[in-house]
C-alpha cells in the first residue's frame, strides 16, 4: 500500500474507481434530469409551429413548395419568432442530413466586423454544395434546392462597412447562397442591402395566438397558475414571446412547480430519496412532509419582472393628489420608501405612465402636461442623473398638475 501511493498510476486508478463508484446511482436515487430553457425546448420546429404570424407563413409556405427563396429581410420586435422562422423553414427545404451543411447561422452582434464578412460568410458561400441524399423519400418530403443558406441574427449590428461589403457577397454568389437578415430595427440596413431582400415584417405577439401557445406550455409542464397569470405575463412581456417564457419558467422554479423532465416523467416530490453522503454513503433522510402544491400568482411575476407593485403605486398616486405644496413631507417620505425598497427609477416611471396615462378620471388636458414630464425624467435617468432627486422632482411636478384647476 505504501509502495502504491507514491505510484501516480496506482493513485490515478484507485481515484477513478472511487469516482465512478460514488456517481454511480444506488437505490431509488435517479439522476436528476436536466433542466432545459423552455425557449429552446418549445421553439417551433416547423412552420406550422409559428404562431401569430399568418401572413408571413403563407408567404413563405408558397416559397416553400416552389422551392425558390429570394434573399430574405425580417424585421419586428424582439422574440416575435423571426429567427425561429427562418431557421423553421430551413429545416423543412434541407432535412437533418443537409442543415448542417447547407446552413449558417451568425449572431451580428457578436461577429459584426468587416472581417467576418470576408472569413466566414465569404468562405462559406465559396463552398461547393453537398449534394442530396439519392434516397427517394427524403427528396420527396425535402425539396432541398441547390442553394445555401446564412441567417444573420441581429443584423441591425452589422457595421456600415461590413454592409456594404455584404453586398459584394449577395451578388457575386447569389446562385448558390441566400441570406436570412433578421434585426430588430429595419432602418438601420443600408438600402442597398434592403432593396435586394423580401421583406417581413414581425407584428408583436398578442391575442388568442400567444395566449393559448403559453397555456398549451404551462400545462405539458404540469406547472399550476393562478387566474389572470397568462395575460399578466404578455403584458408584462409586451409582446416578447421569449421574454414572457422566461419570466414564467423562473415563476415555475420560485414556487417549486414540478417541470417535466426530457424523458417526458415529472419529478417526484414527498417520496422517500436516499441521500448521499461525502463520509457515510448509508445515510438514508427521514420521510419529508410533502410540500404544499403552489401556484404561480400575479405578485410572484411582479417581484420576478422587477415590477412595482401597483399597491405602492396607488399610494404614491393617492399622495400626489393631494398637491406639492404642503404636502412635500409625505410625498418625500413615499419616493425614499420607494427607494430603499430597491425598486430602479425606470420601473417607478413606466409604473407611473401605465397609471396615469390610462386613467379615465384624469383628464386629457392634465395628461398632455404630465408626458412632457415624464418624458424630461426618462432623458434625465439616460443622462445618468441621482435617481431619487429625479423621482422626487418629478413627483412633485407631477403632483401640481394633478391638482391645478
Amino acid at each position: 500500500m505504501a509502495a502504491s501511493f507514491f505510484d501516480n498510476k496506482a493513485r490515478a486508478k484507485i481515484a477513478s474507481e472511487k469516482a465512478s463508484s460514488s456517481s454511480r446511482p444506488t437505490g431509488d436515487v435517479a439522476a436528476a434530469p436536466r433542466m432545459q430553457p423552455w425557449v429552446e425546448k418549445y421553439r417551433p420546429k416547423t412552420l406550422e409551429d409559428v404562431k401569430s404570424q399568418d401572413h408571413v407563413v403563407d408567404v413563405l409556405r408558397r416559397m416553400l413548395n416552389s422551392a425558390s427563396l429570394p434573399h430574405l429581410l425580417m424585421y419586428g420586435p424582439p422574440g416575435t419568432g423571426k429567427t425561429s422562422t427562418i431557421l423553421a423553414l430551413s429545416r423543412e427545404l434541407f432535412g437533418p442530413e443537409l442543415f448542417s451543411s447547407r446552413v449558417l447561422e451568425l449572431n451580428a452582434s457578436d461577429e459584426r466586423g468587416i472581417a467576418v464578412v470576408r472569413e466566414r460568410i465569404k468562405v462559406f458561400a465559396q463552398q461547393a454544395l453537398i449534394h442530396a441524399p439519392a434516397s427517394k423519400e427524403y427528396r420527396e418530403k425535402y425539396p432541398c434546392p441547390p442553394f445555401k443558406i446564412i441567417i444573420l441574427d441581429e443584423a441591425d449590428s452589422l457595421t456600415q462597412d461590413s454592409q456594404s461589403a455584404l453586398r459584394r457577397v449577395m451578388e457575386n454568389y447569389a446562385a448558390v447562397t441566400r441570406i436570412a437578415f433578421c434585426c430588430n430595427y429595419v432602418t438601420r440596413i443600408i438600402d442597398p442591402i434592403a432593396s435586394r431582400c423580401s421583406k417581413f415584417r414581425f407584428k408583436a405577439l398578442t391575442g388568442g395566438d400567444a395566449h393559448a401557445r403559453i397555456a398549451e406550455i404551462l400545462k405539458a409542464e404540469n406547472v399550476a397558475y393562478e387566474d389572470g397569470v397568462v395575460e399578466l405575463t404578455l403584458k408584462l412581456a409586451d409582446g416578447d414571446l421569449r421574454k414572457a417564457l422566461q419570466l414564467l419558467q423562473s415563476a415555475a422554479r420560485l414556487v417549486g412547480a414540478t417541470a417535466t423532465a426530457e424523458n417526458g416523467h415529472t419529478s417526484k416530490r414527498g417520496k422517500k430519496q436516499k441521500v448521499v453522503d461525502d463520509e457515510d454513503e448509508d445515510m438514508v433522510d427521514a420521510d419529508a412532509p410533502k410540500p404544499v402544491e403552489k401556484k404561480i400568482t400575479a405578485d410572484i411575476l411582479n417581484e420576478i419582472a422587477g415590477v412595482v407593485p401597483p399597491a405602492l403605486v396607488d399610494d404614491l398616486v393617492k399622495t400626489m393628489m393631494k398637491g406639492a405644496t404642503r404636502n412635500y413631507e409625505a410625498l418625500s417620505s413615499a419616493v425614499e420608501d420607494i427607494v430603499a425598497s430597491g425598486w430602479a427609477a425606470t420601473e417607478v416611471l413606466s409604473s407611473l405612465y401605465q397609471k396615469l396615462i390610462y386613467d379615465d378620471l384624469i383628464s386629457s388636458k392634465k395628461k398632455i402636461k404630465i408626458l412632457p414630464i415624464l418624458s424630461n425624467m426618462d432623458k434625465r435617468l439616460l443622462d445618468g442623473s441621482e435617481e431619487t432627486l429625479s423621482i422626487l422632482d418629478m413627483v412633485c411636478q407631477i403632483a401640481n398638475v394633478l391638482v391645478a384647476k
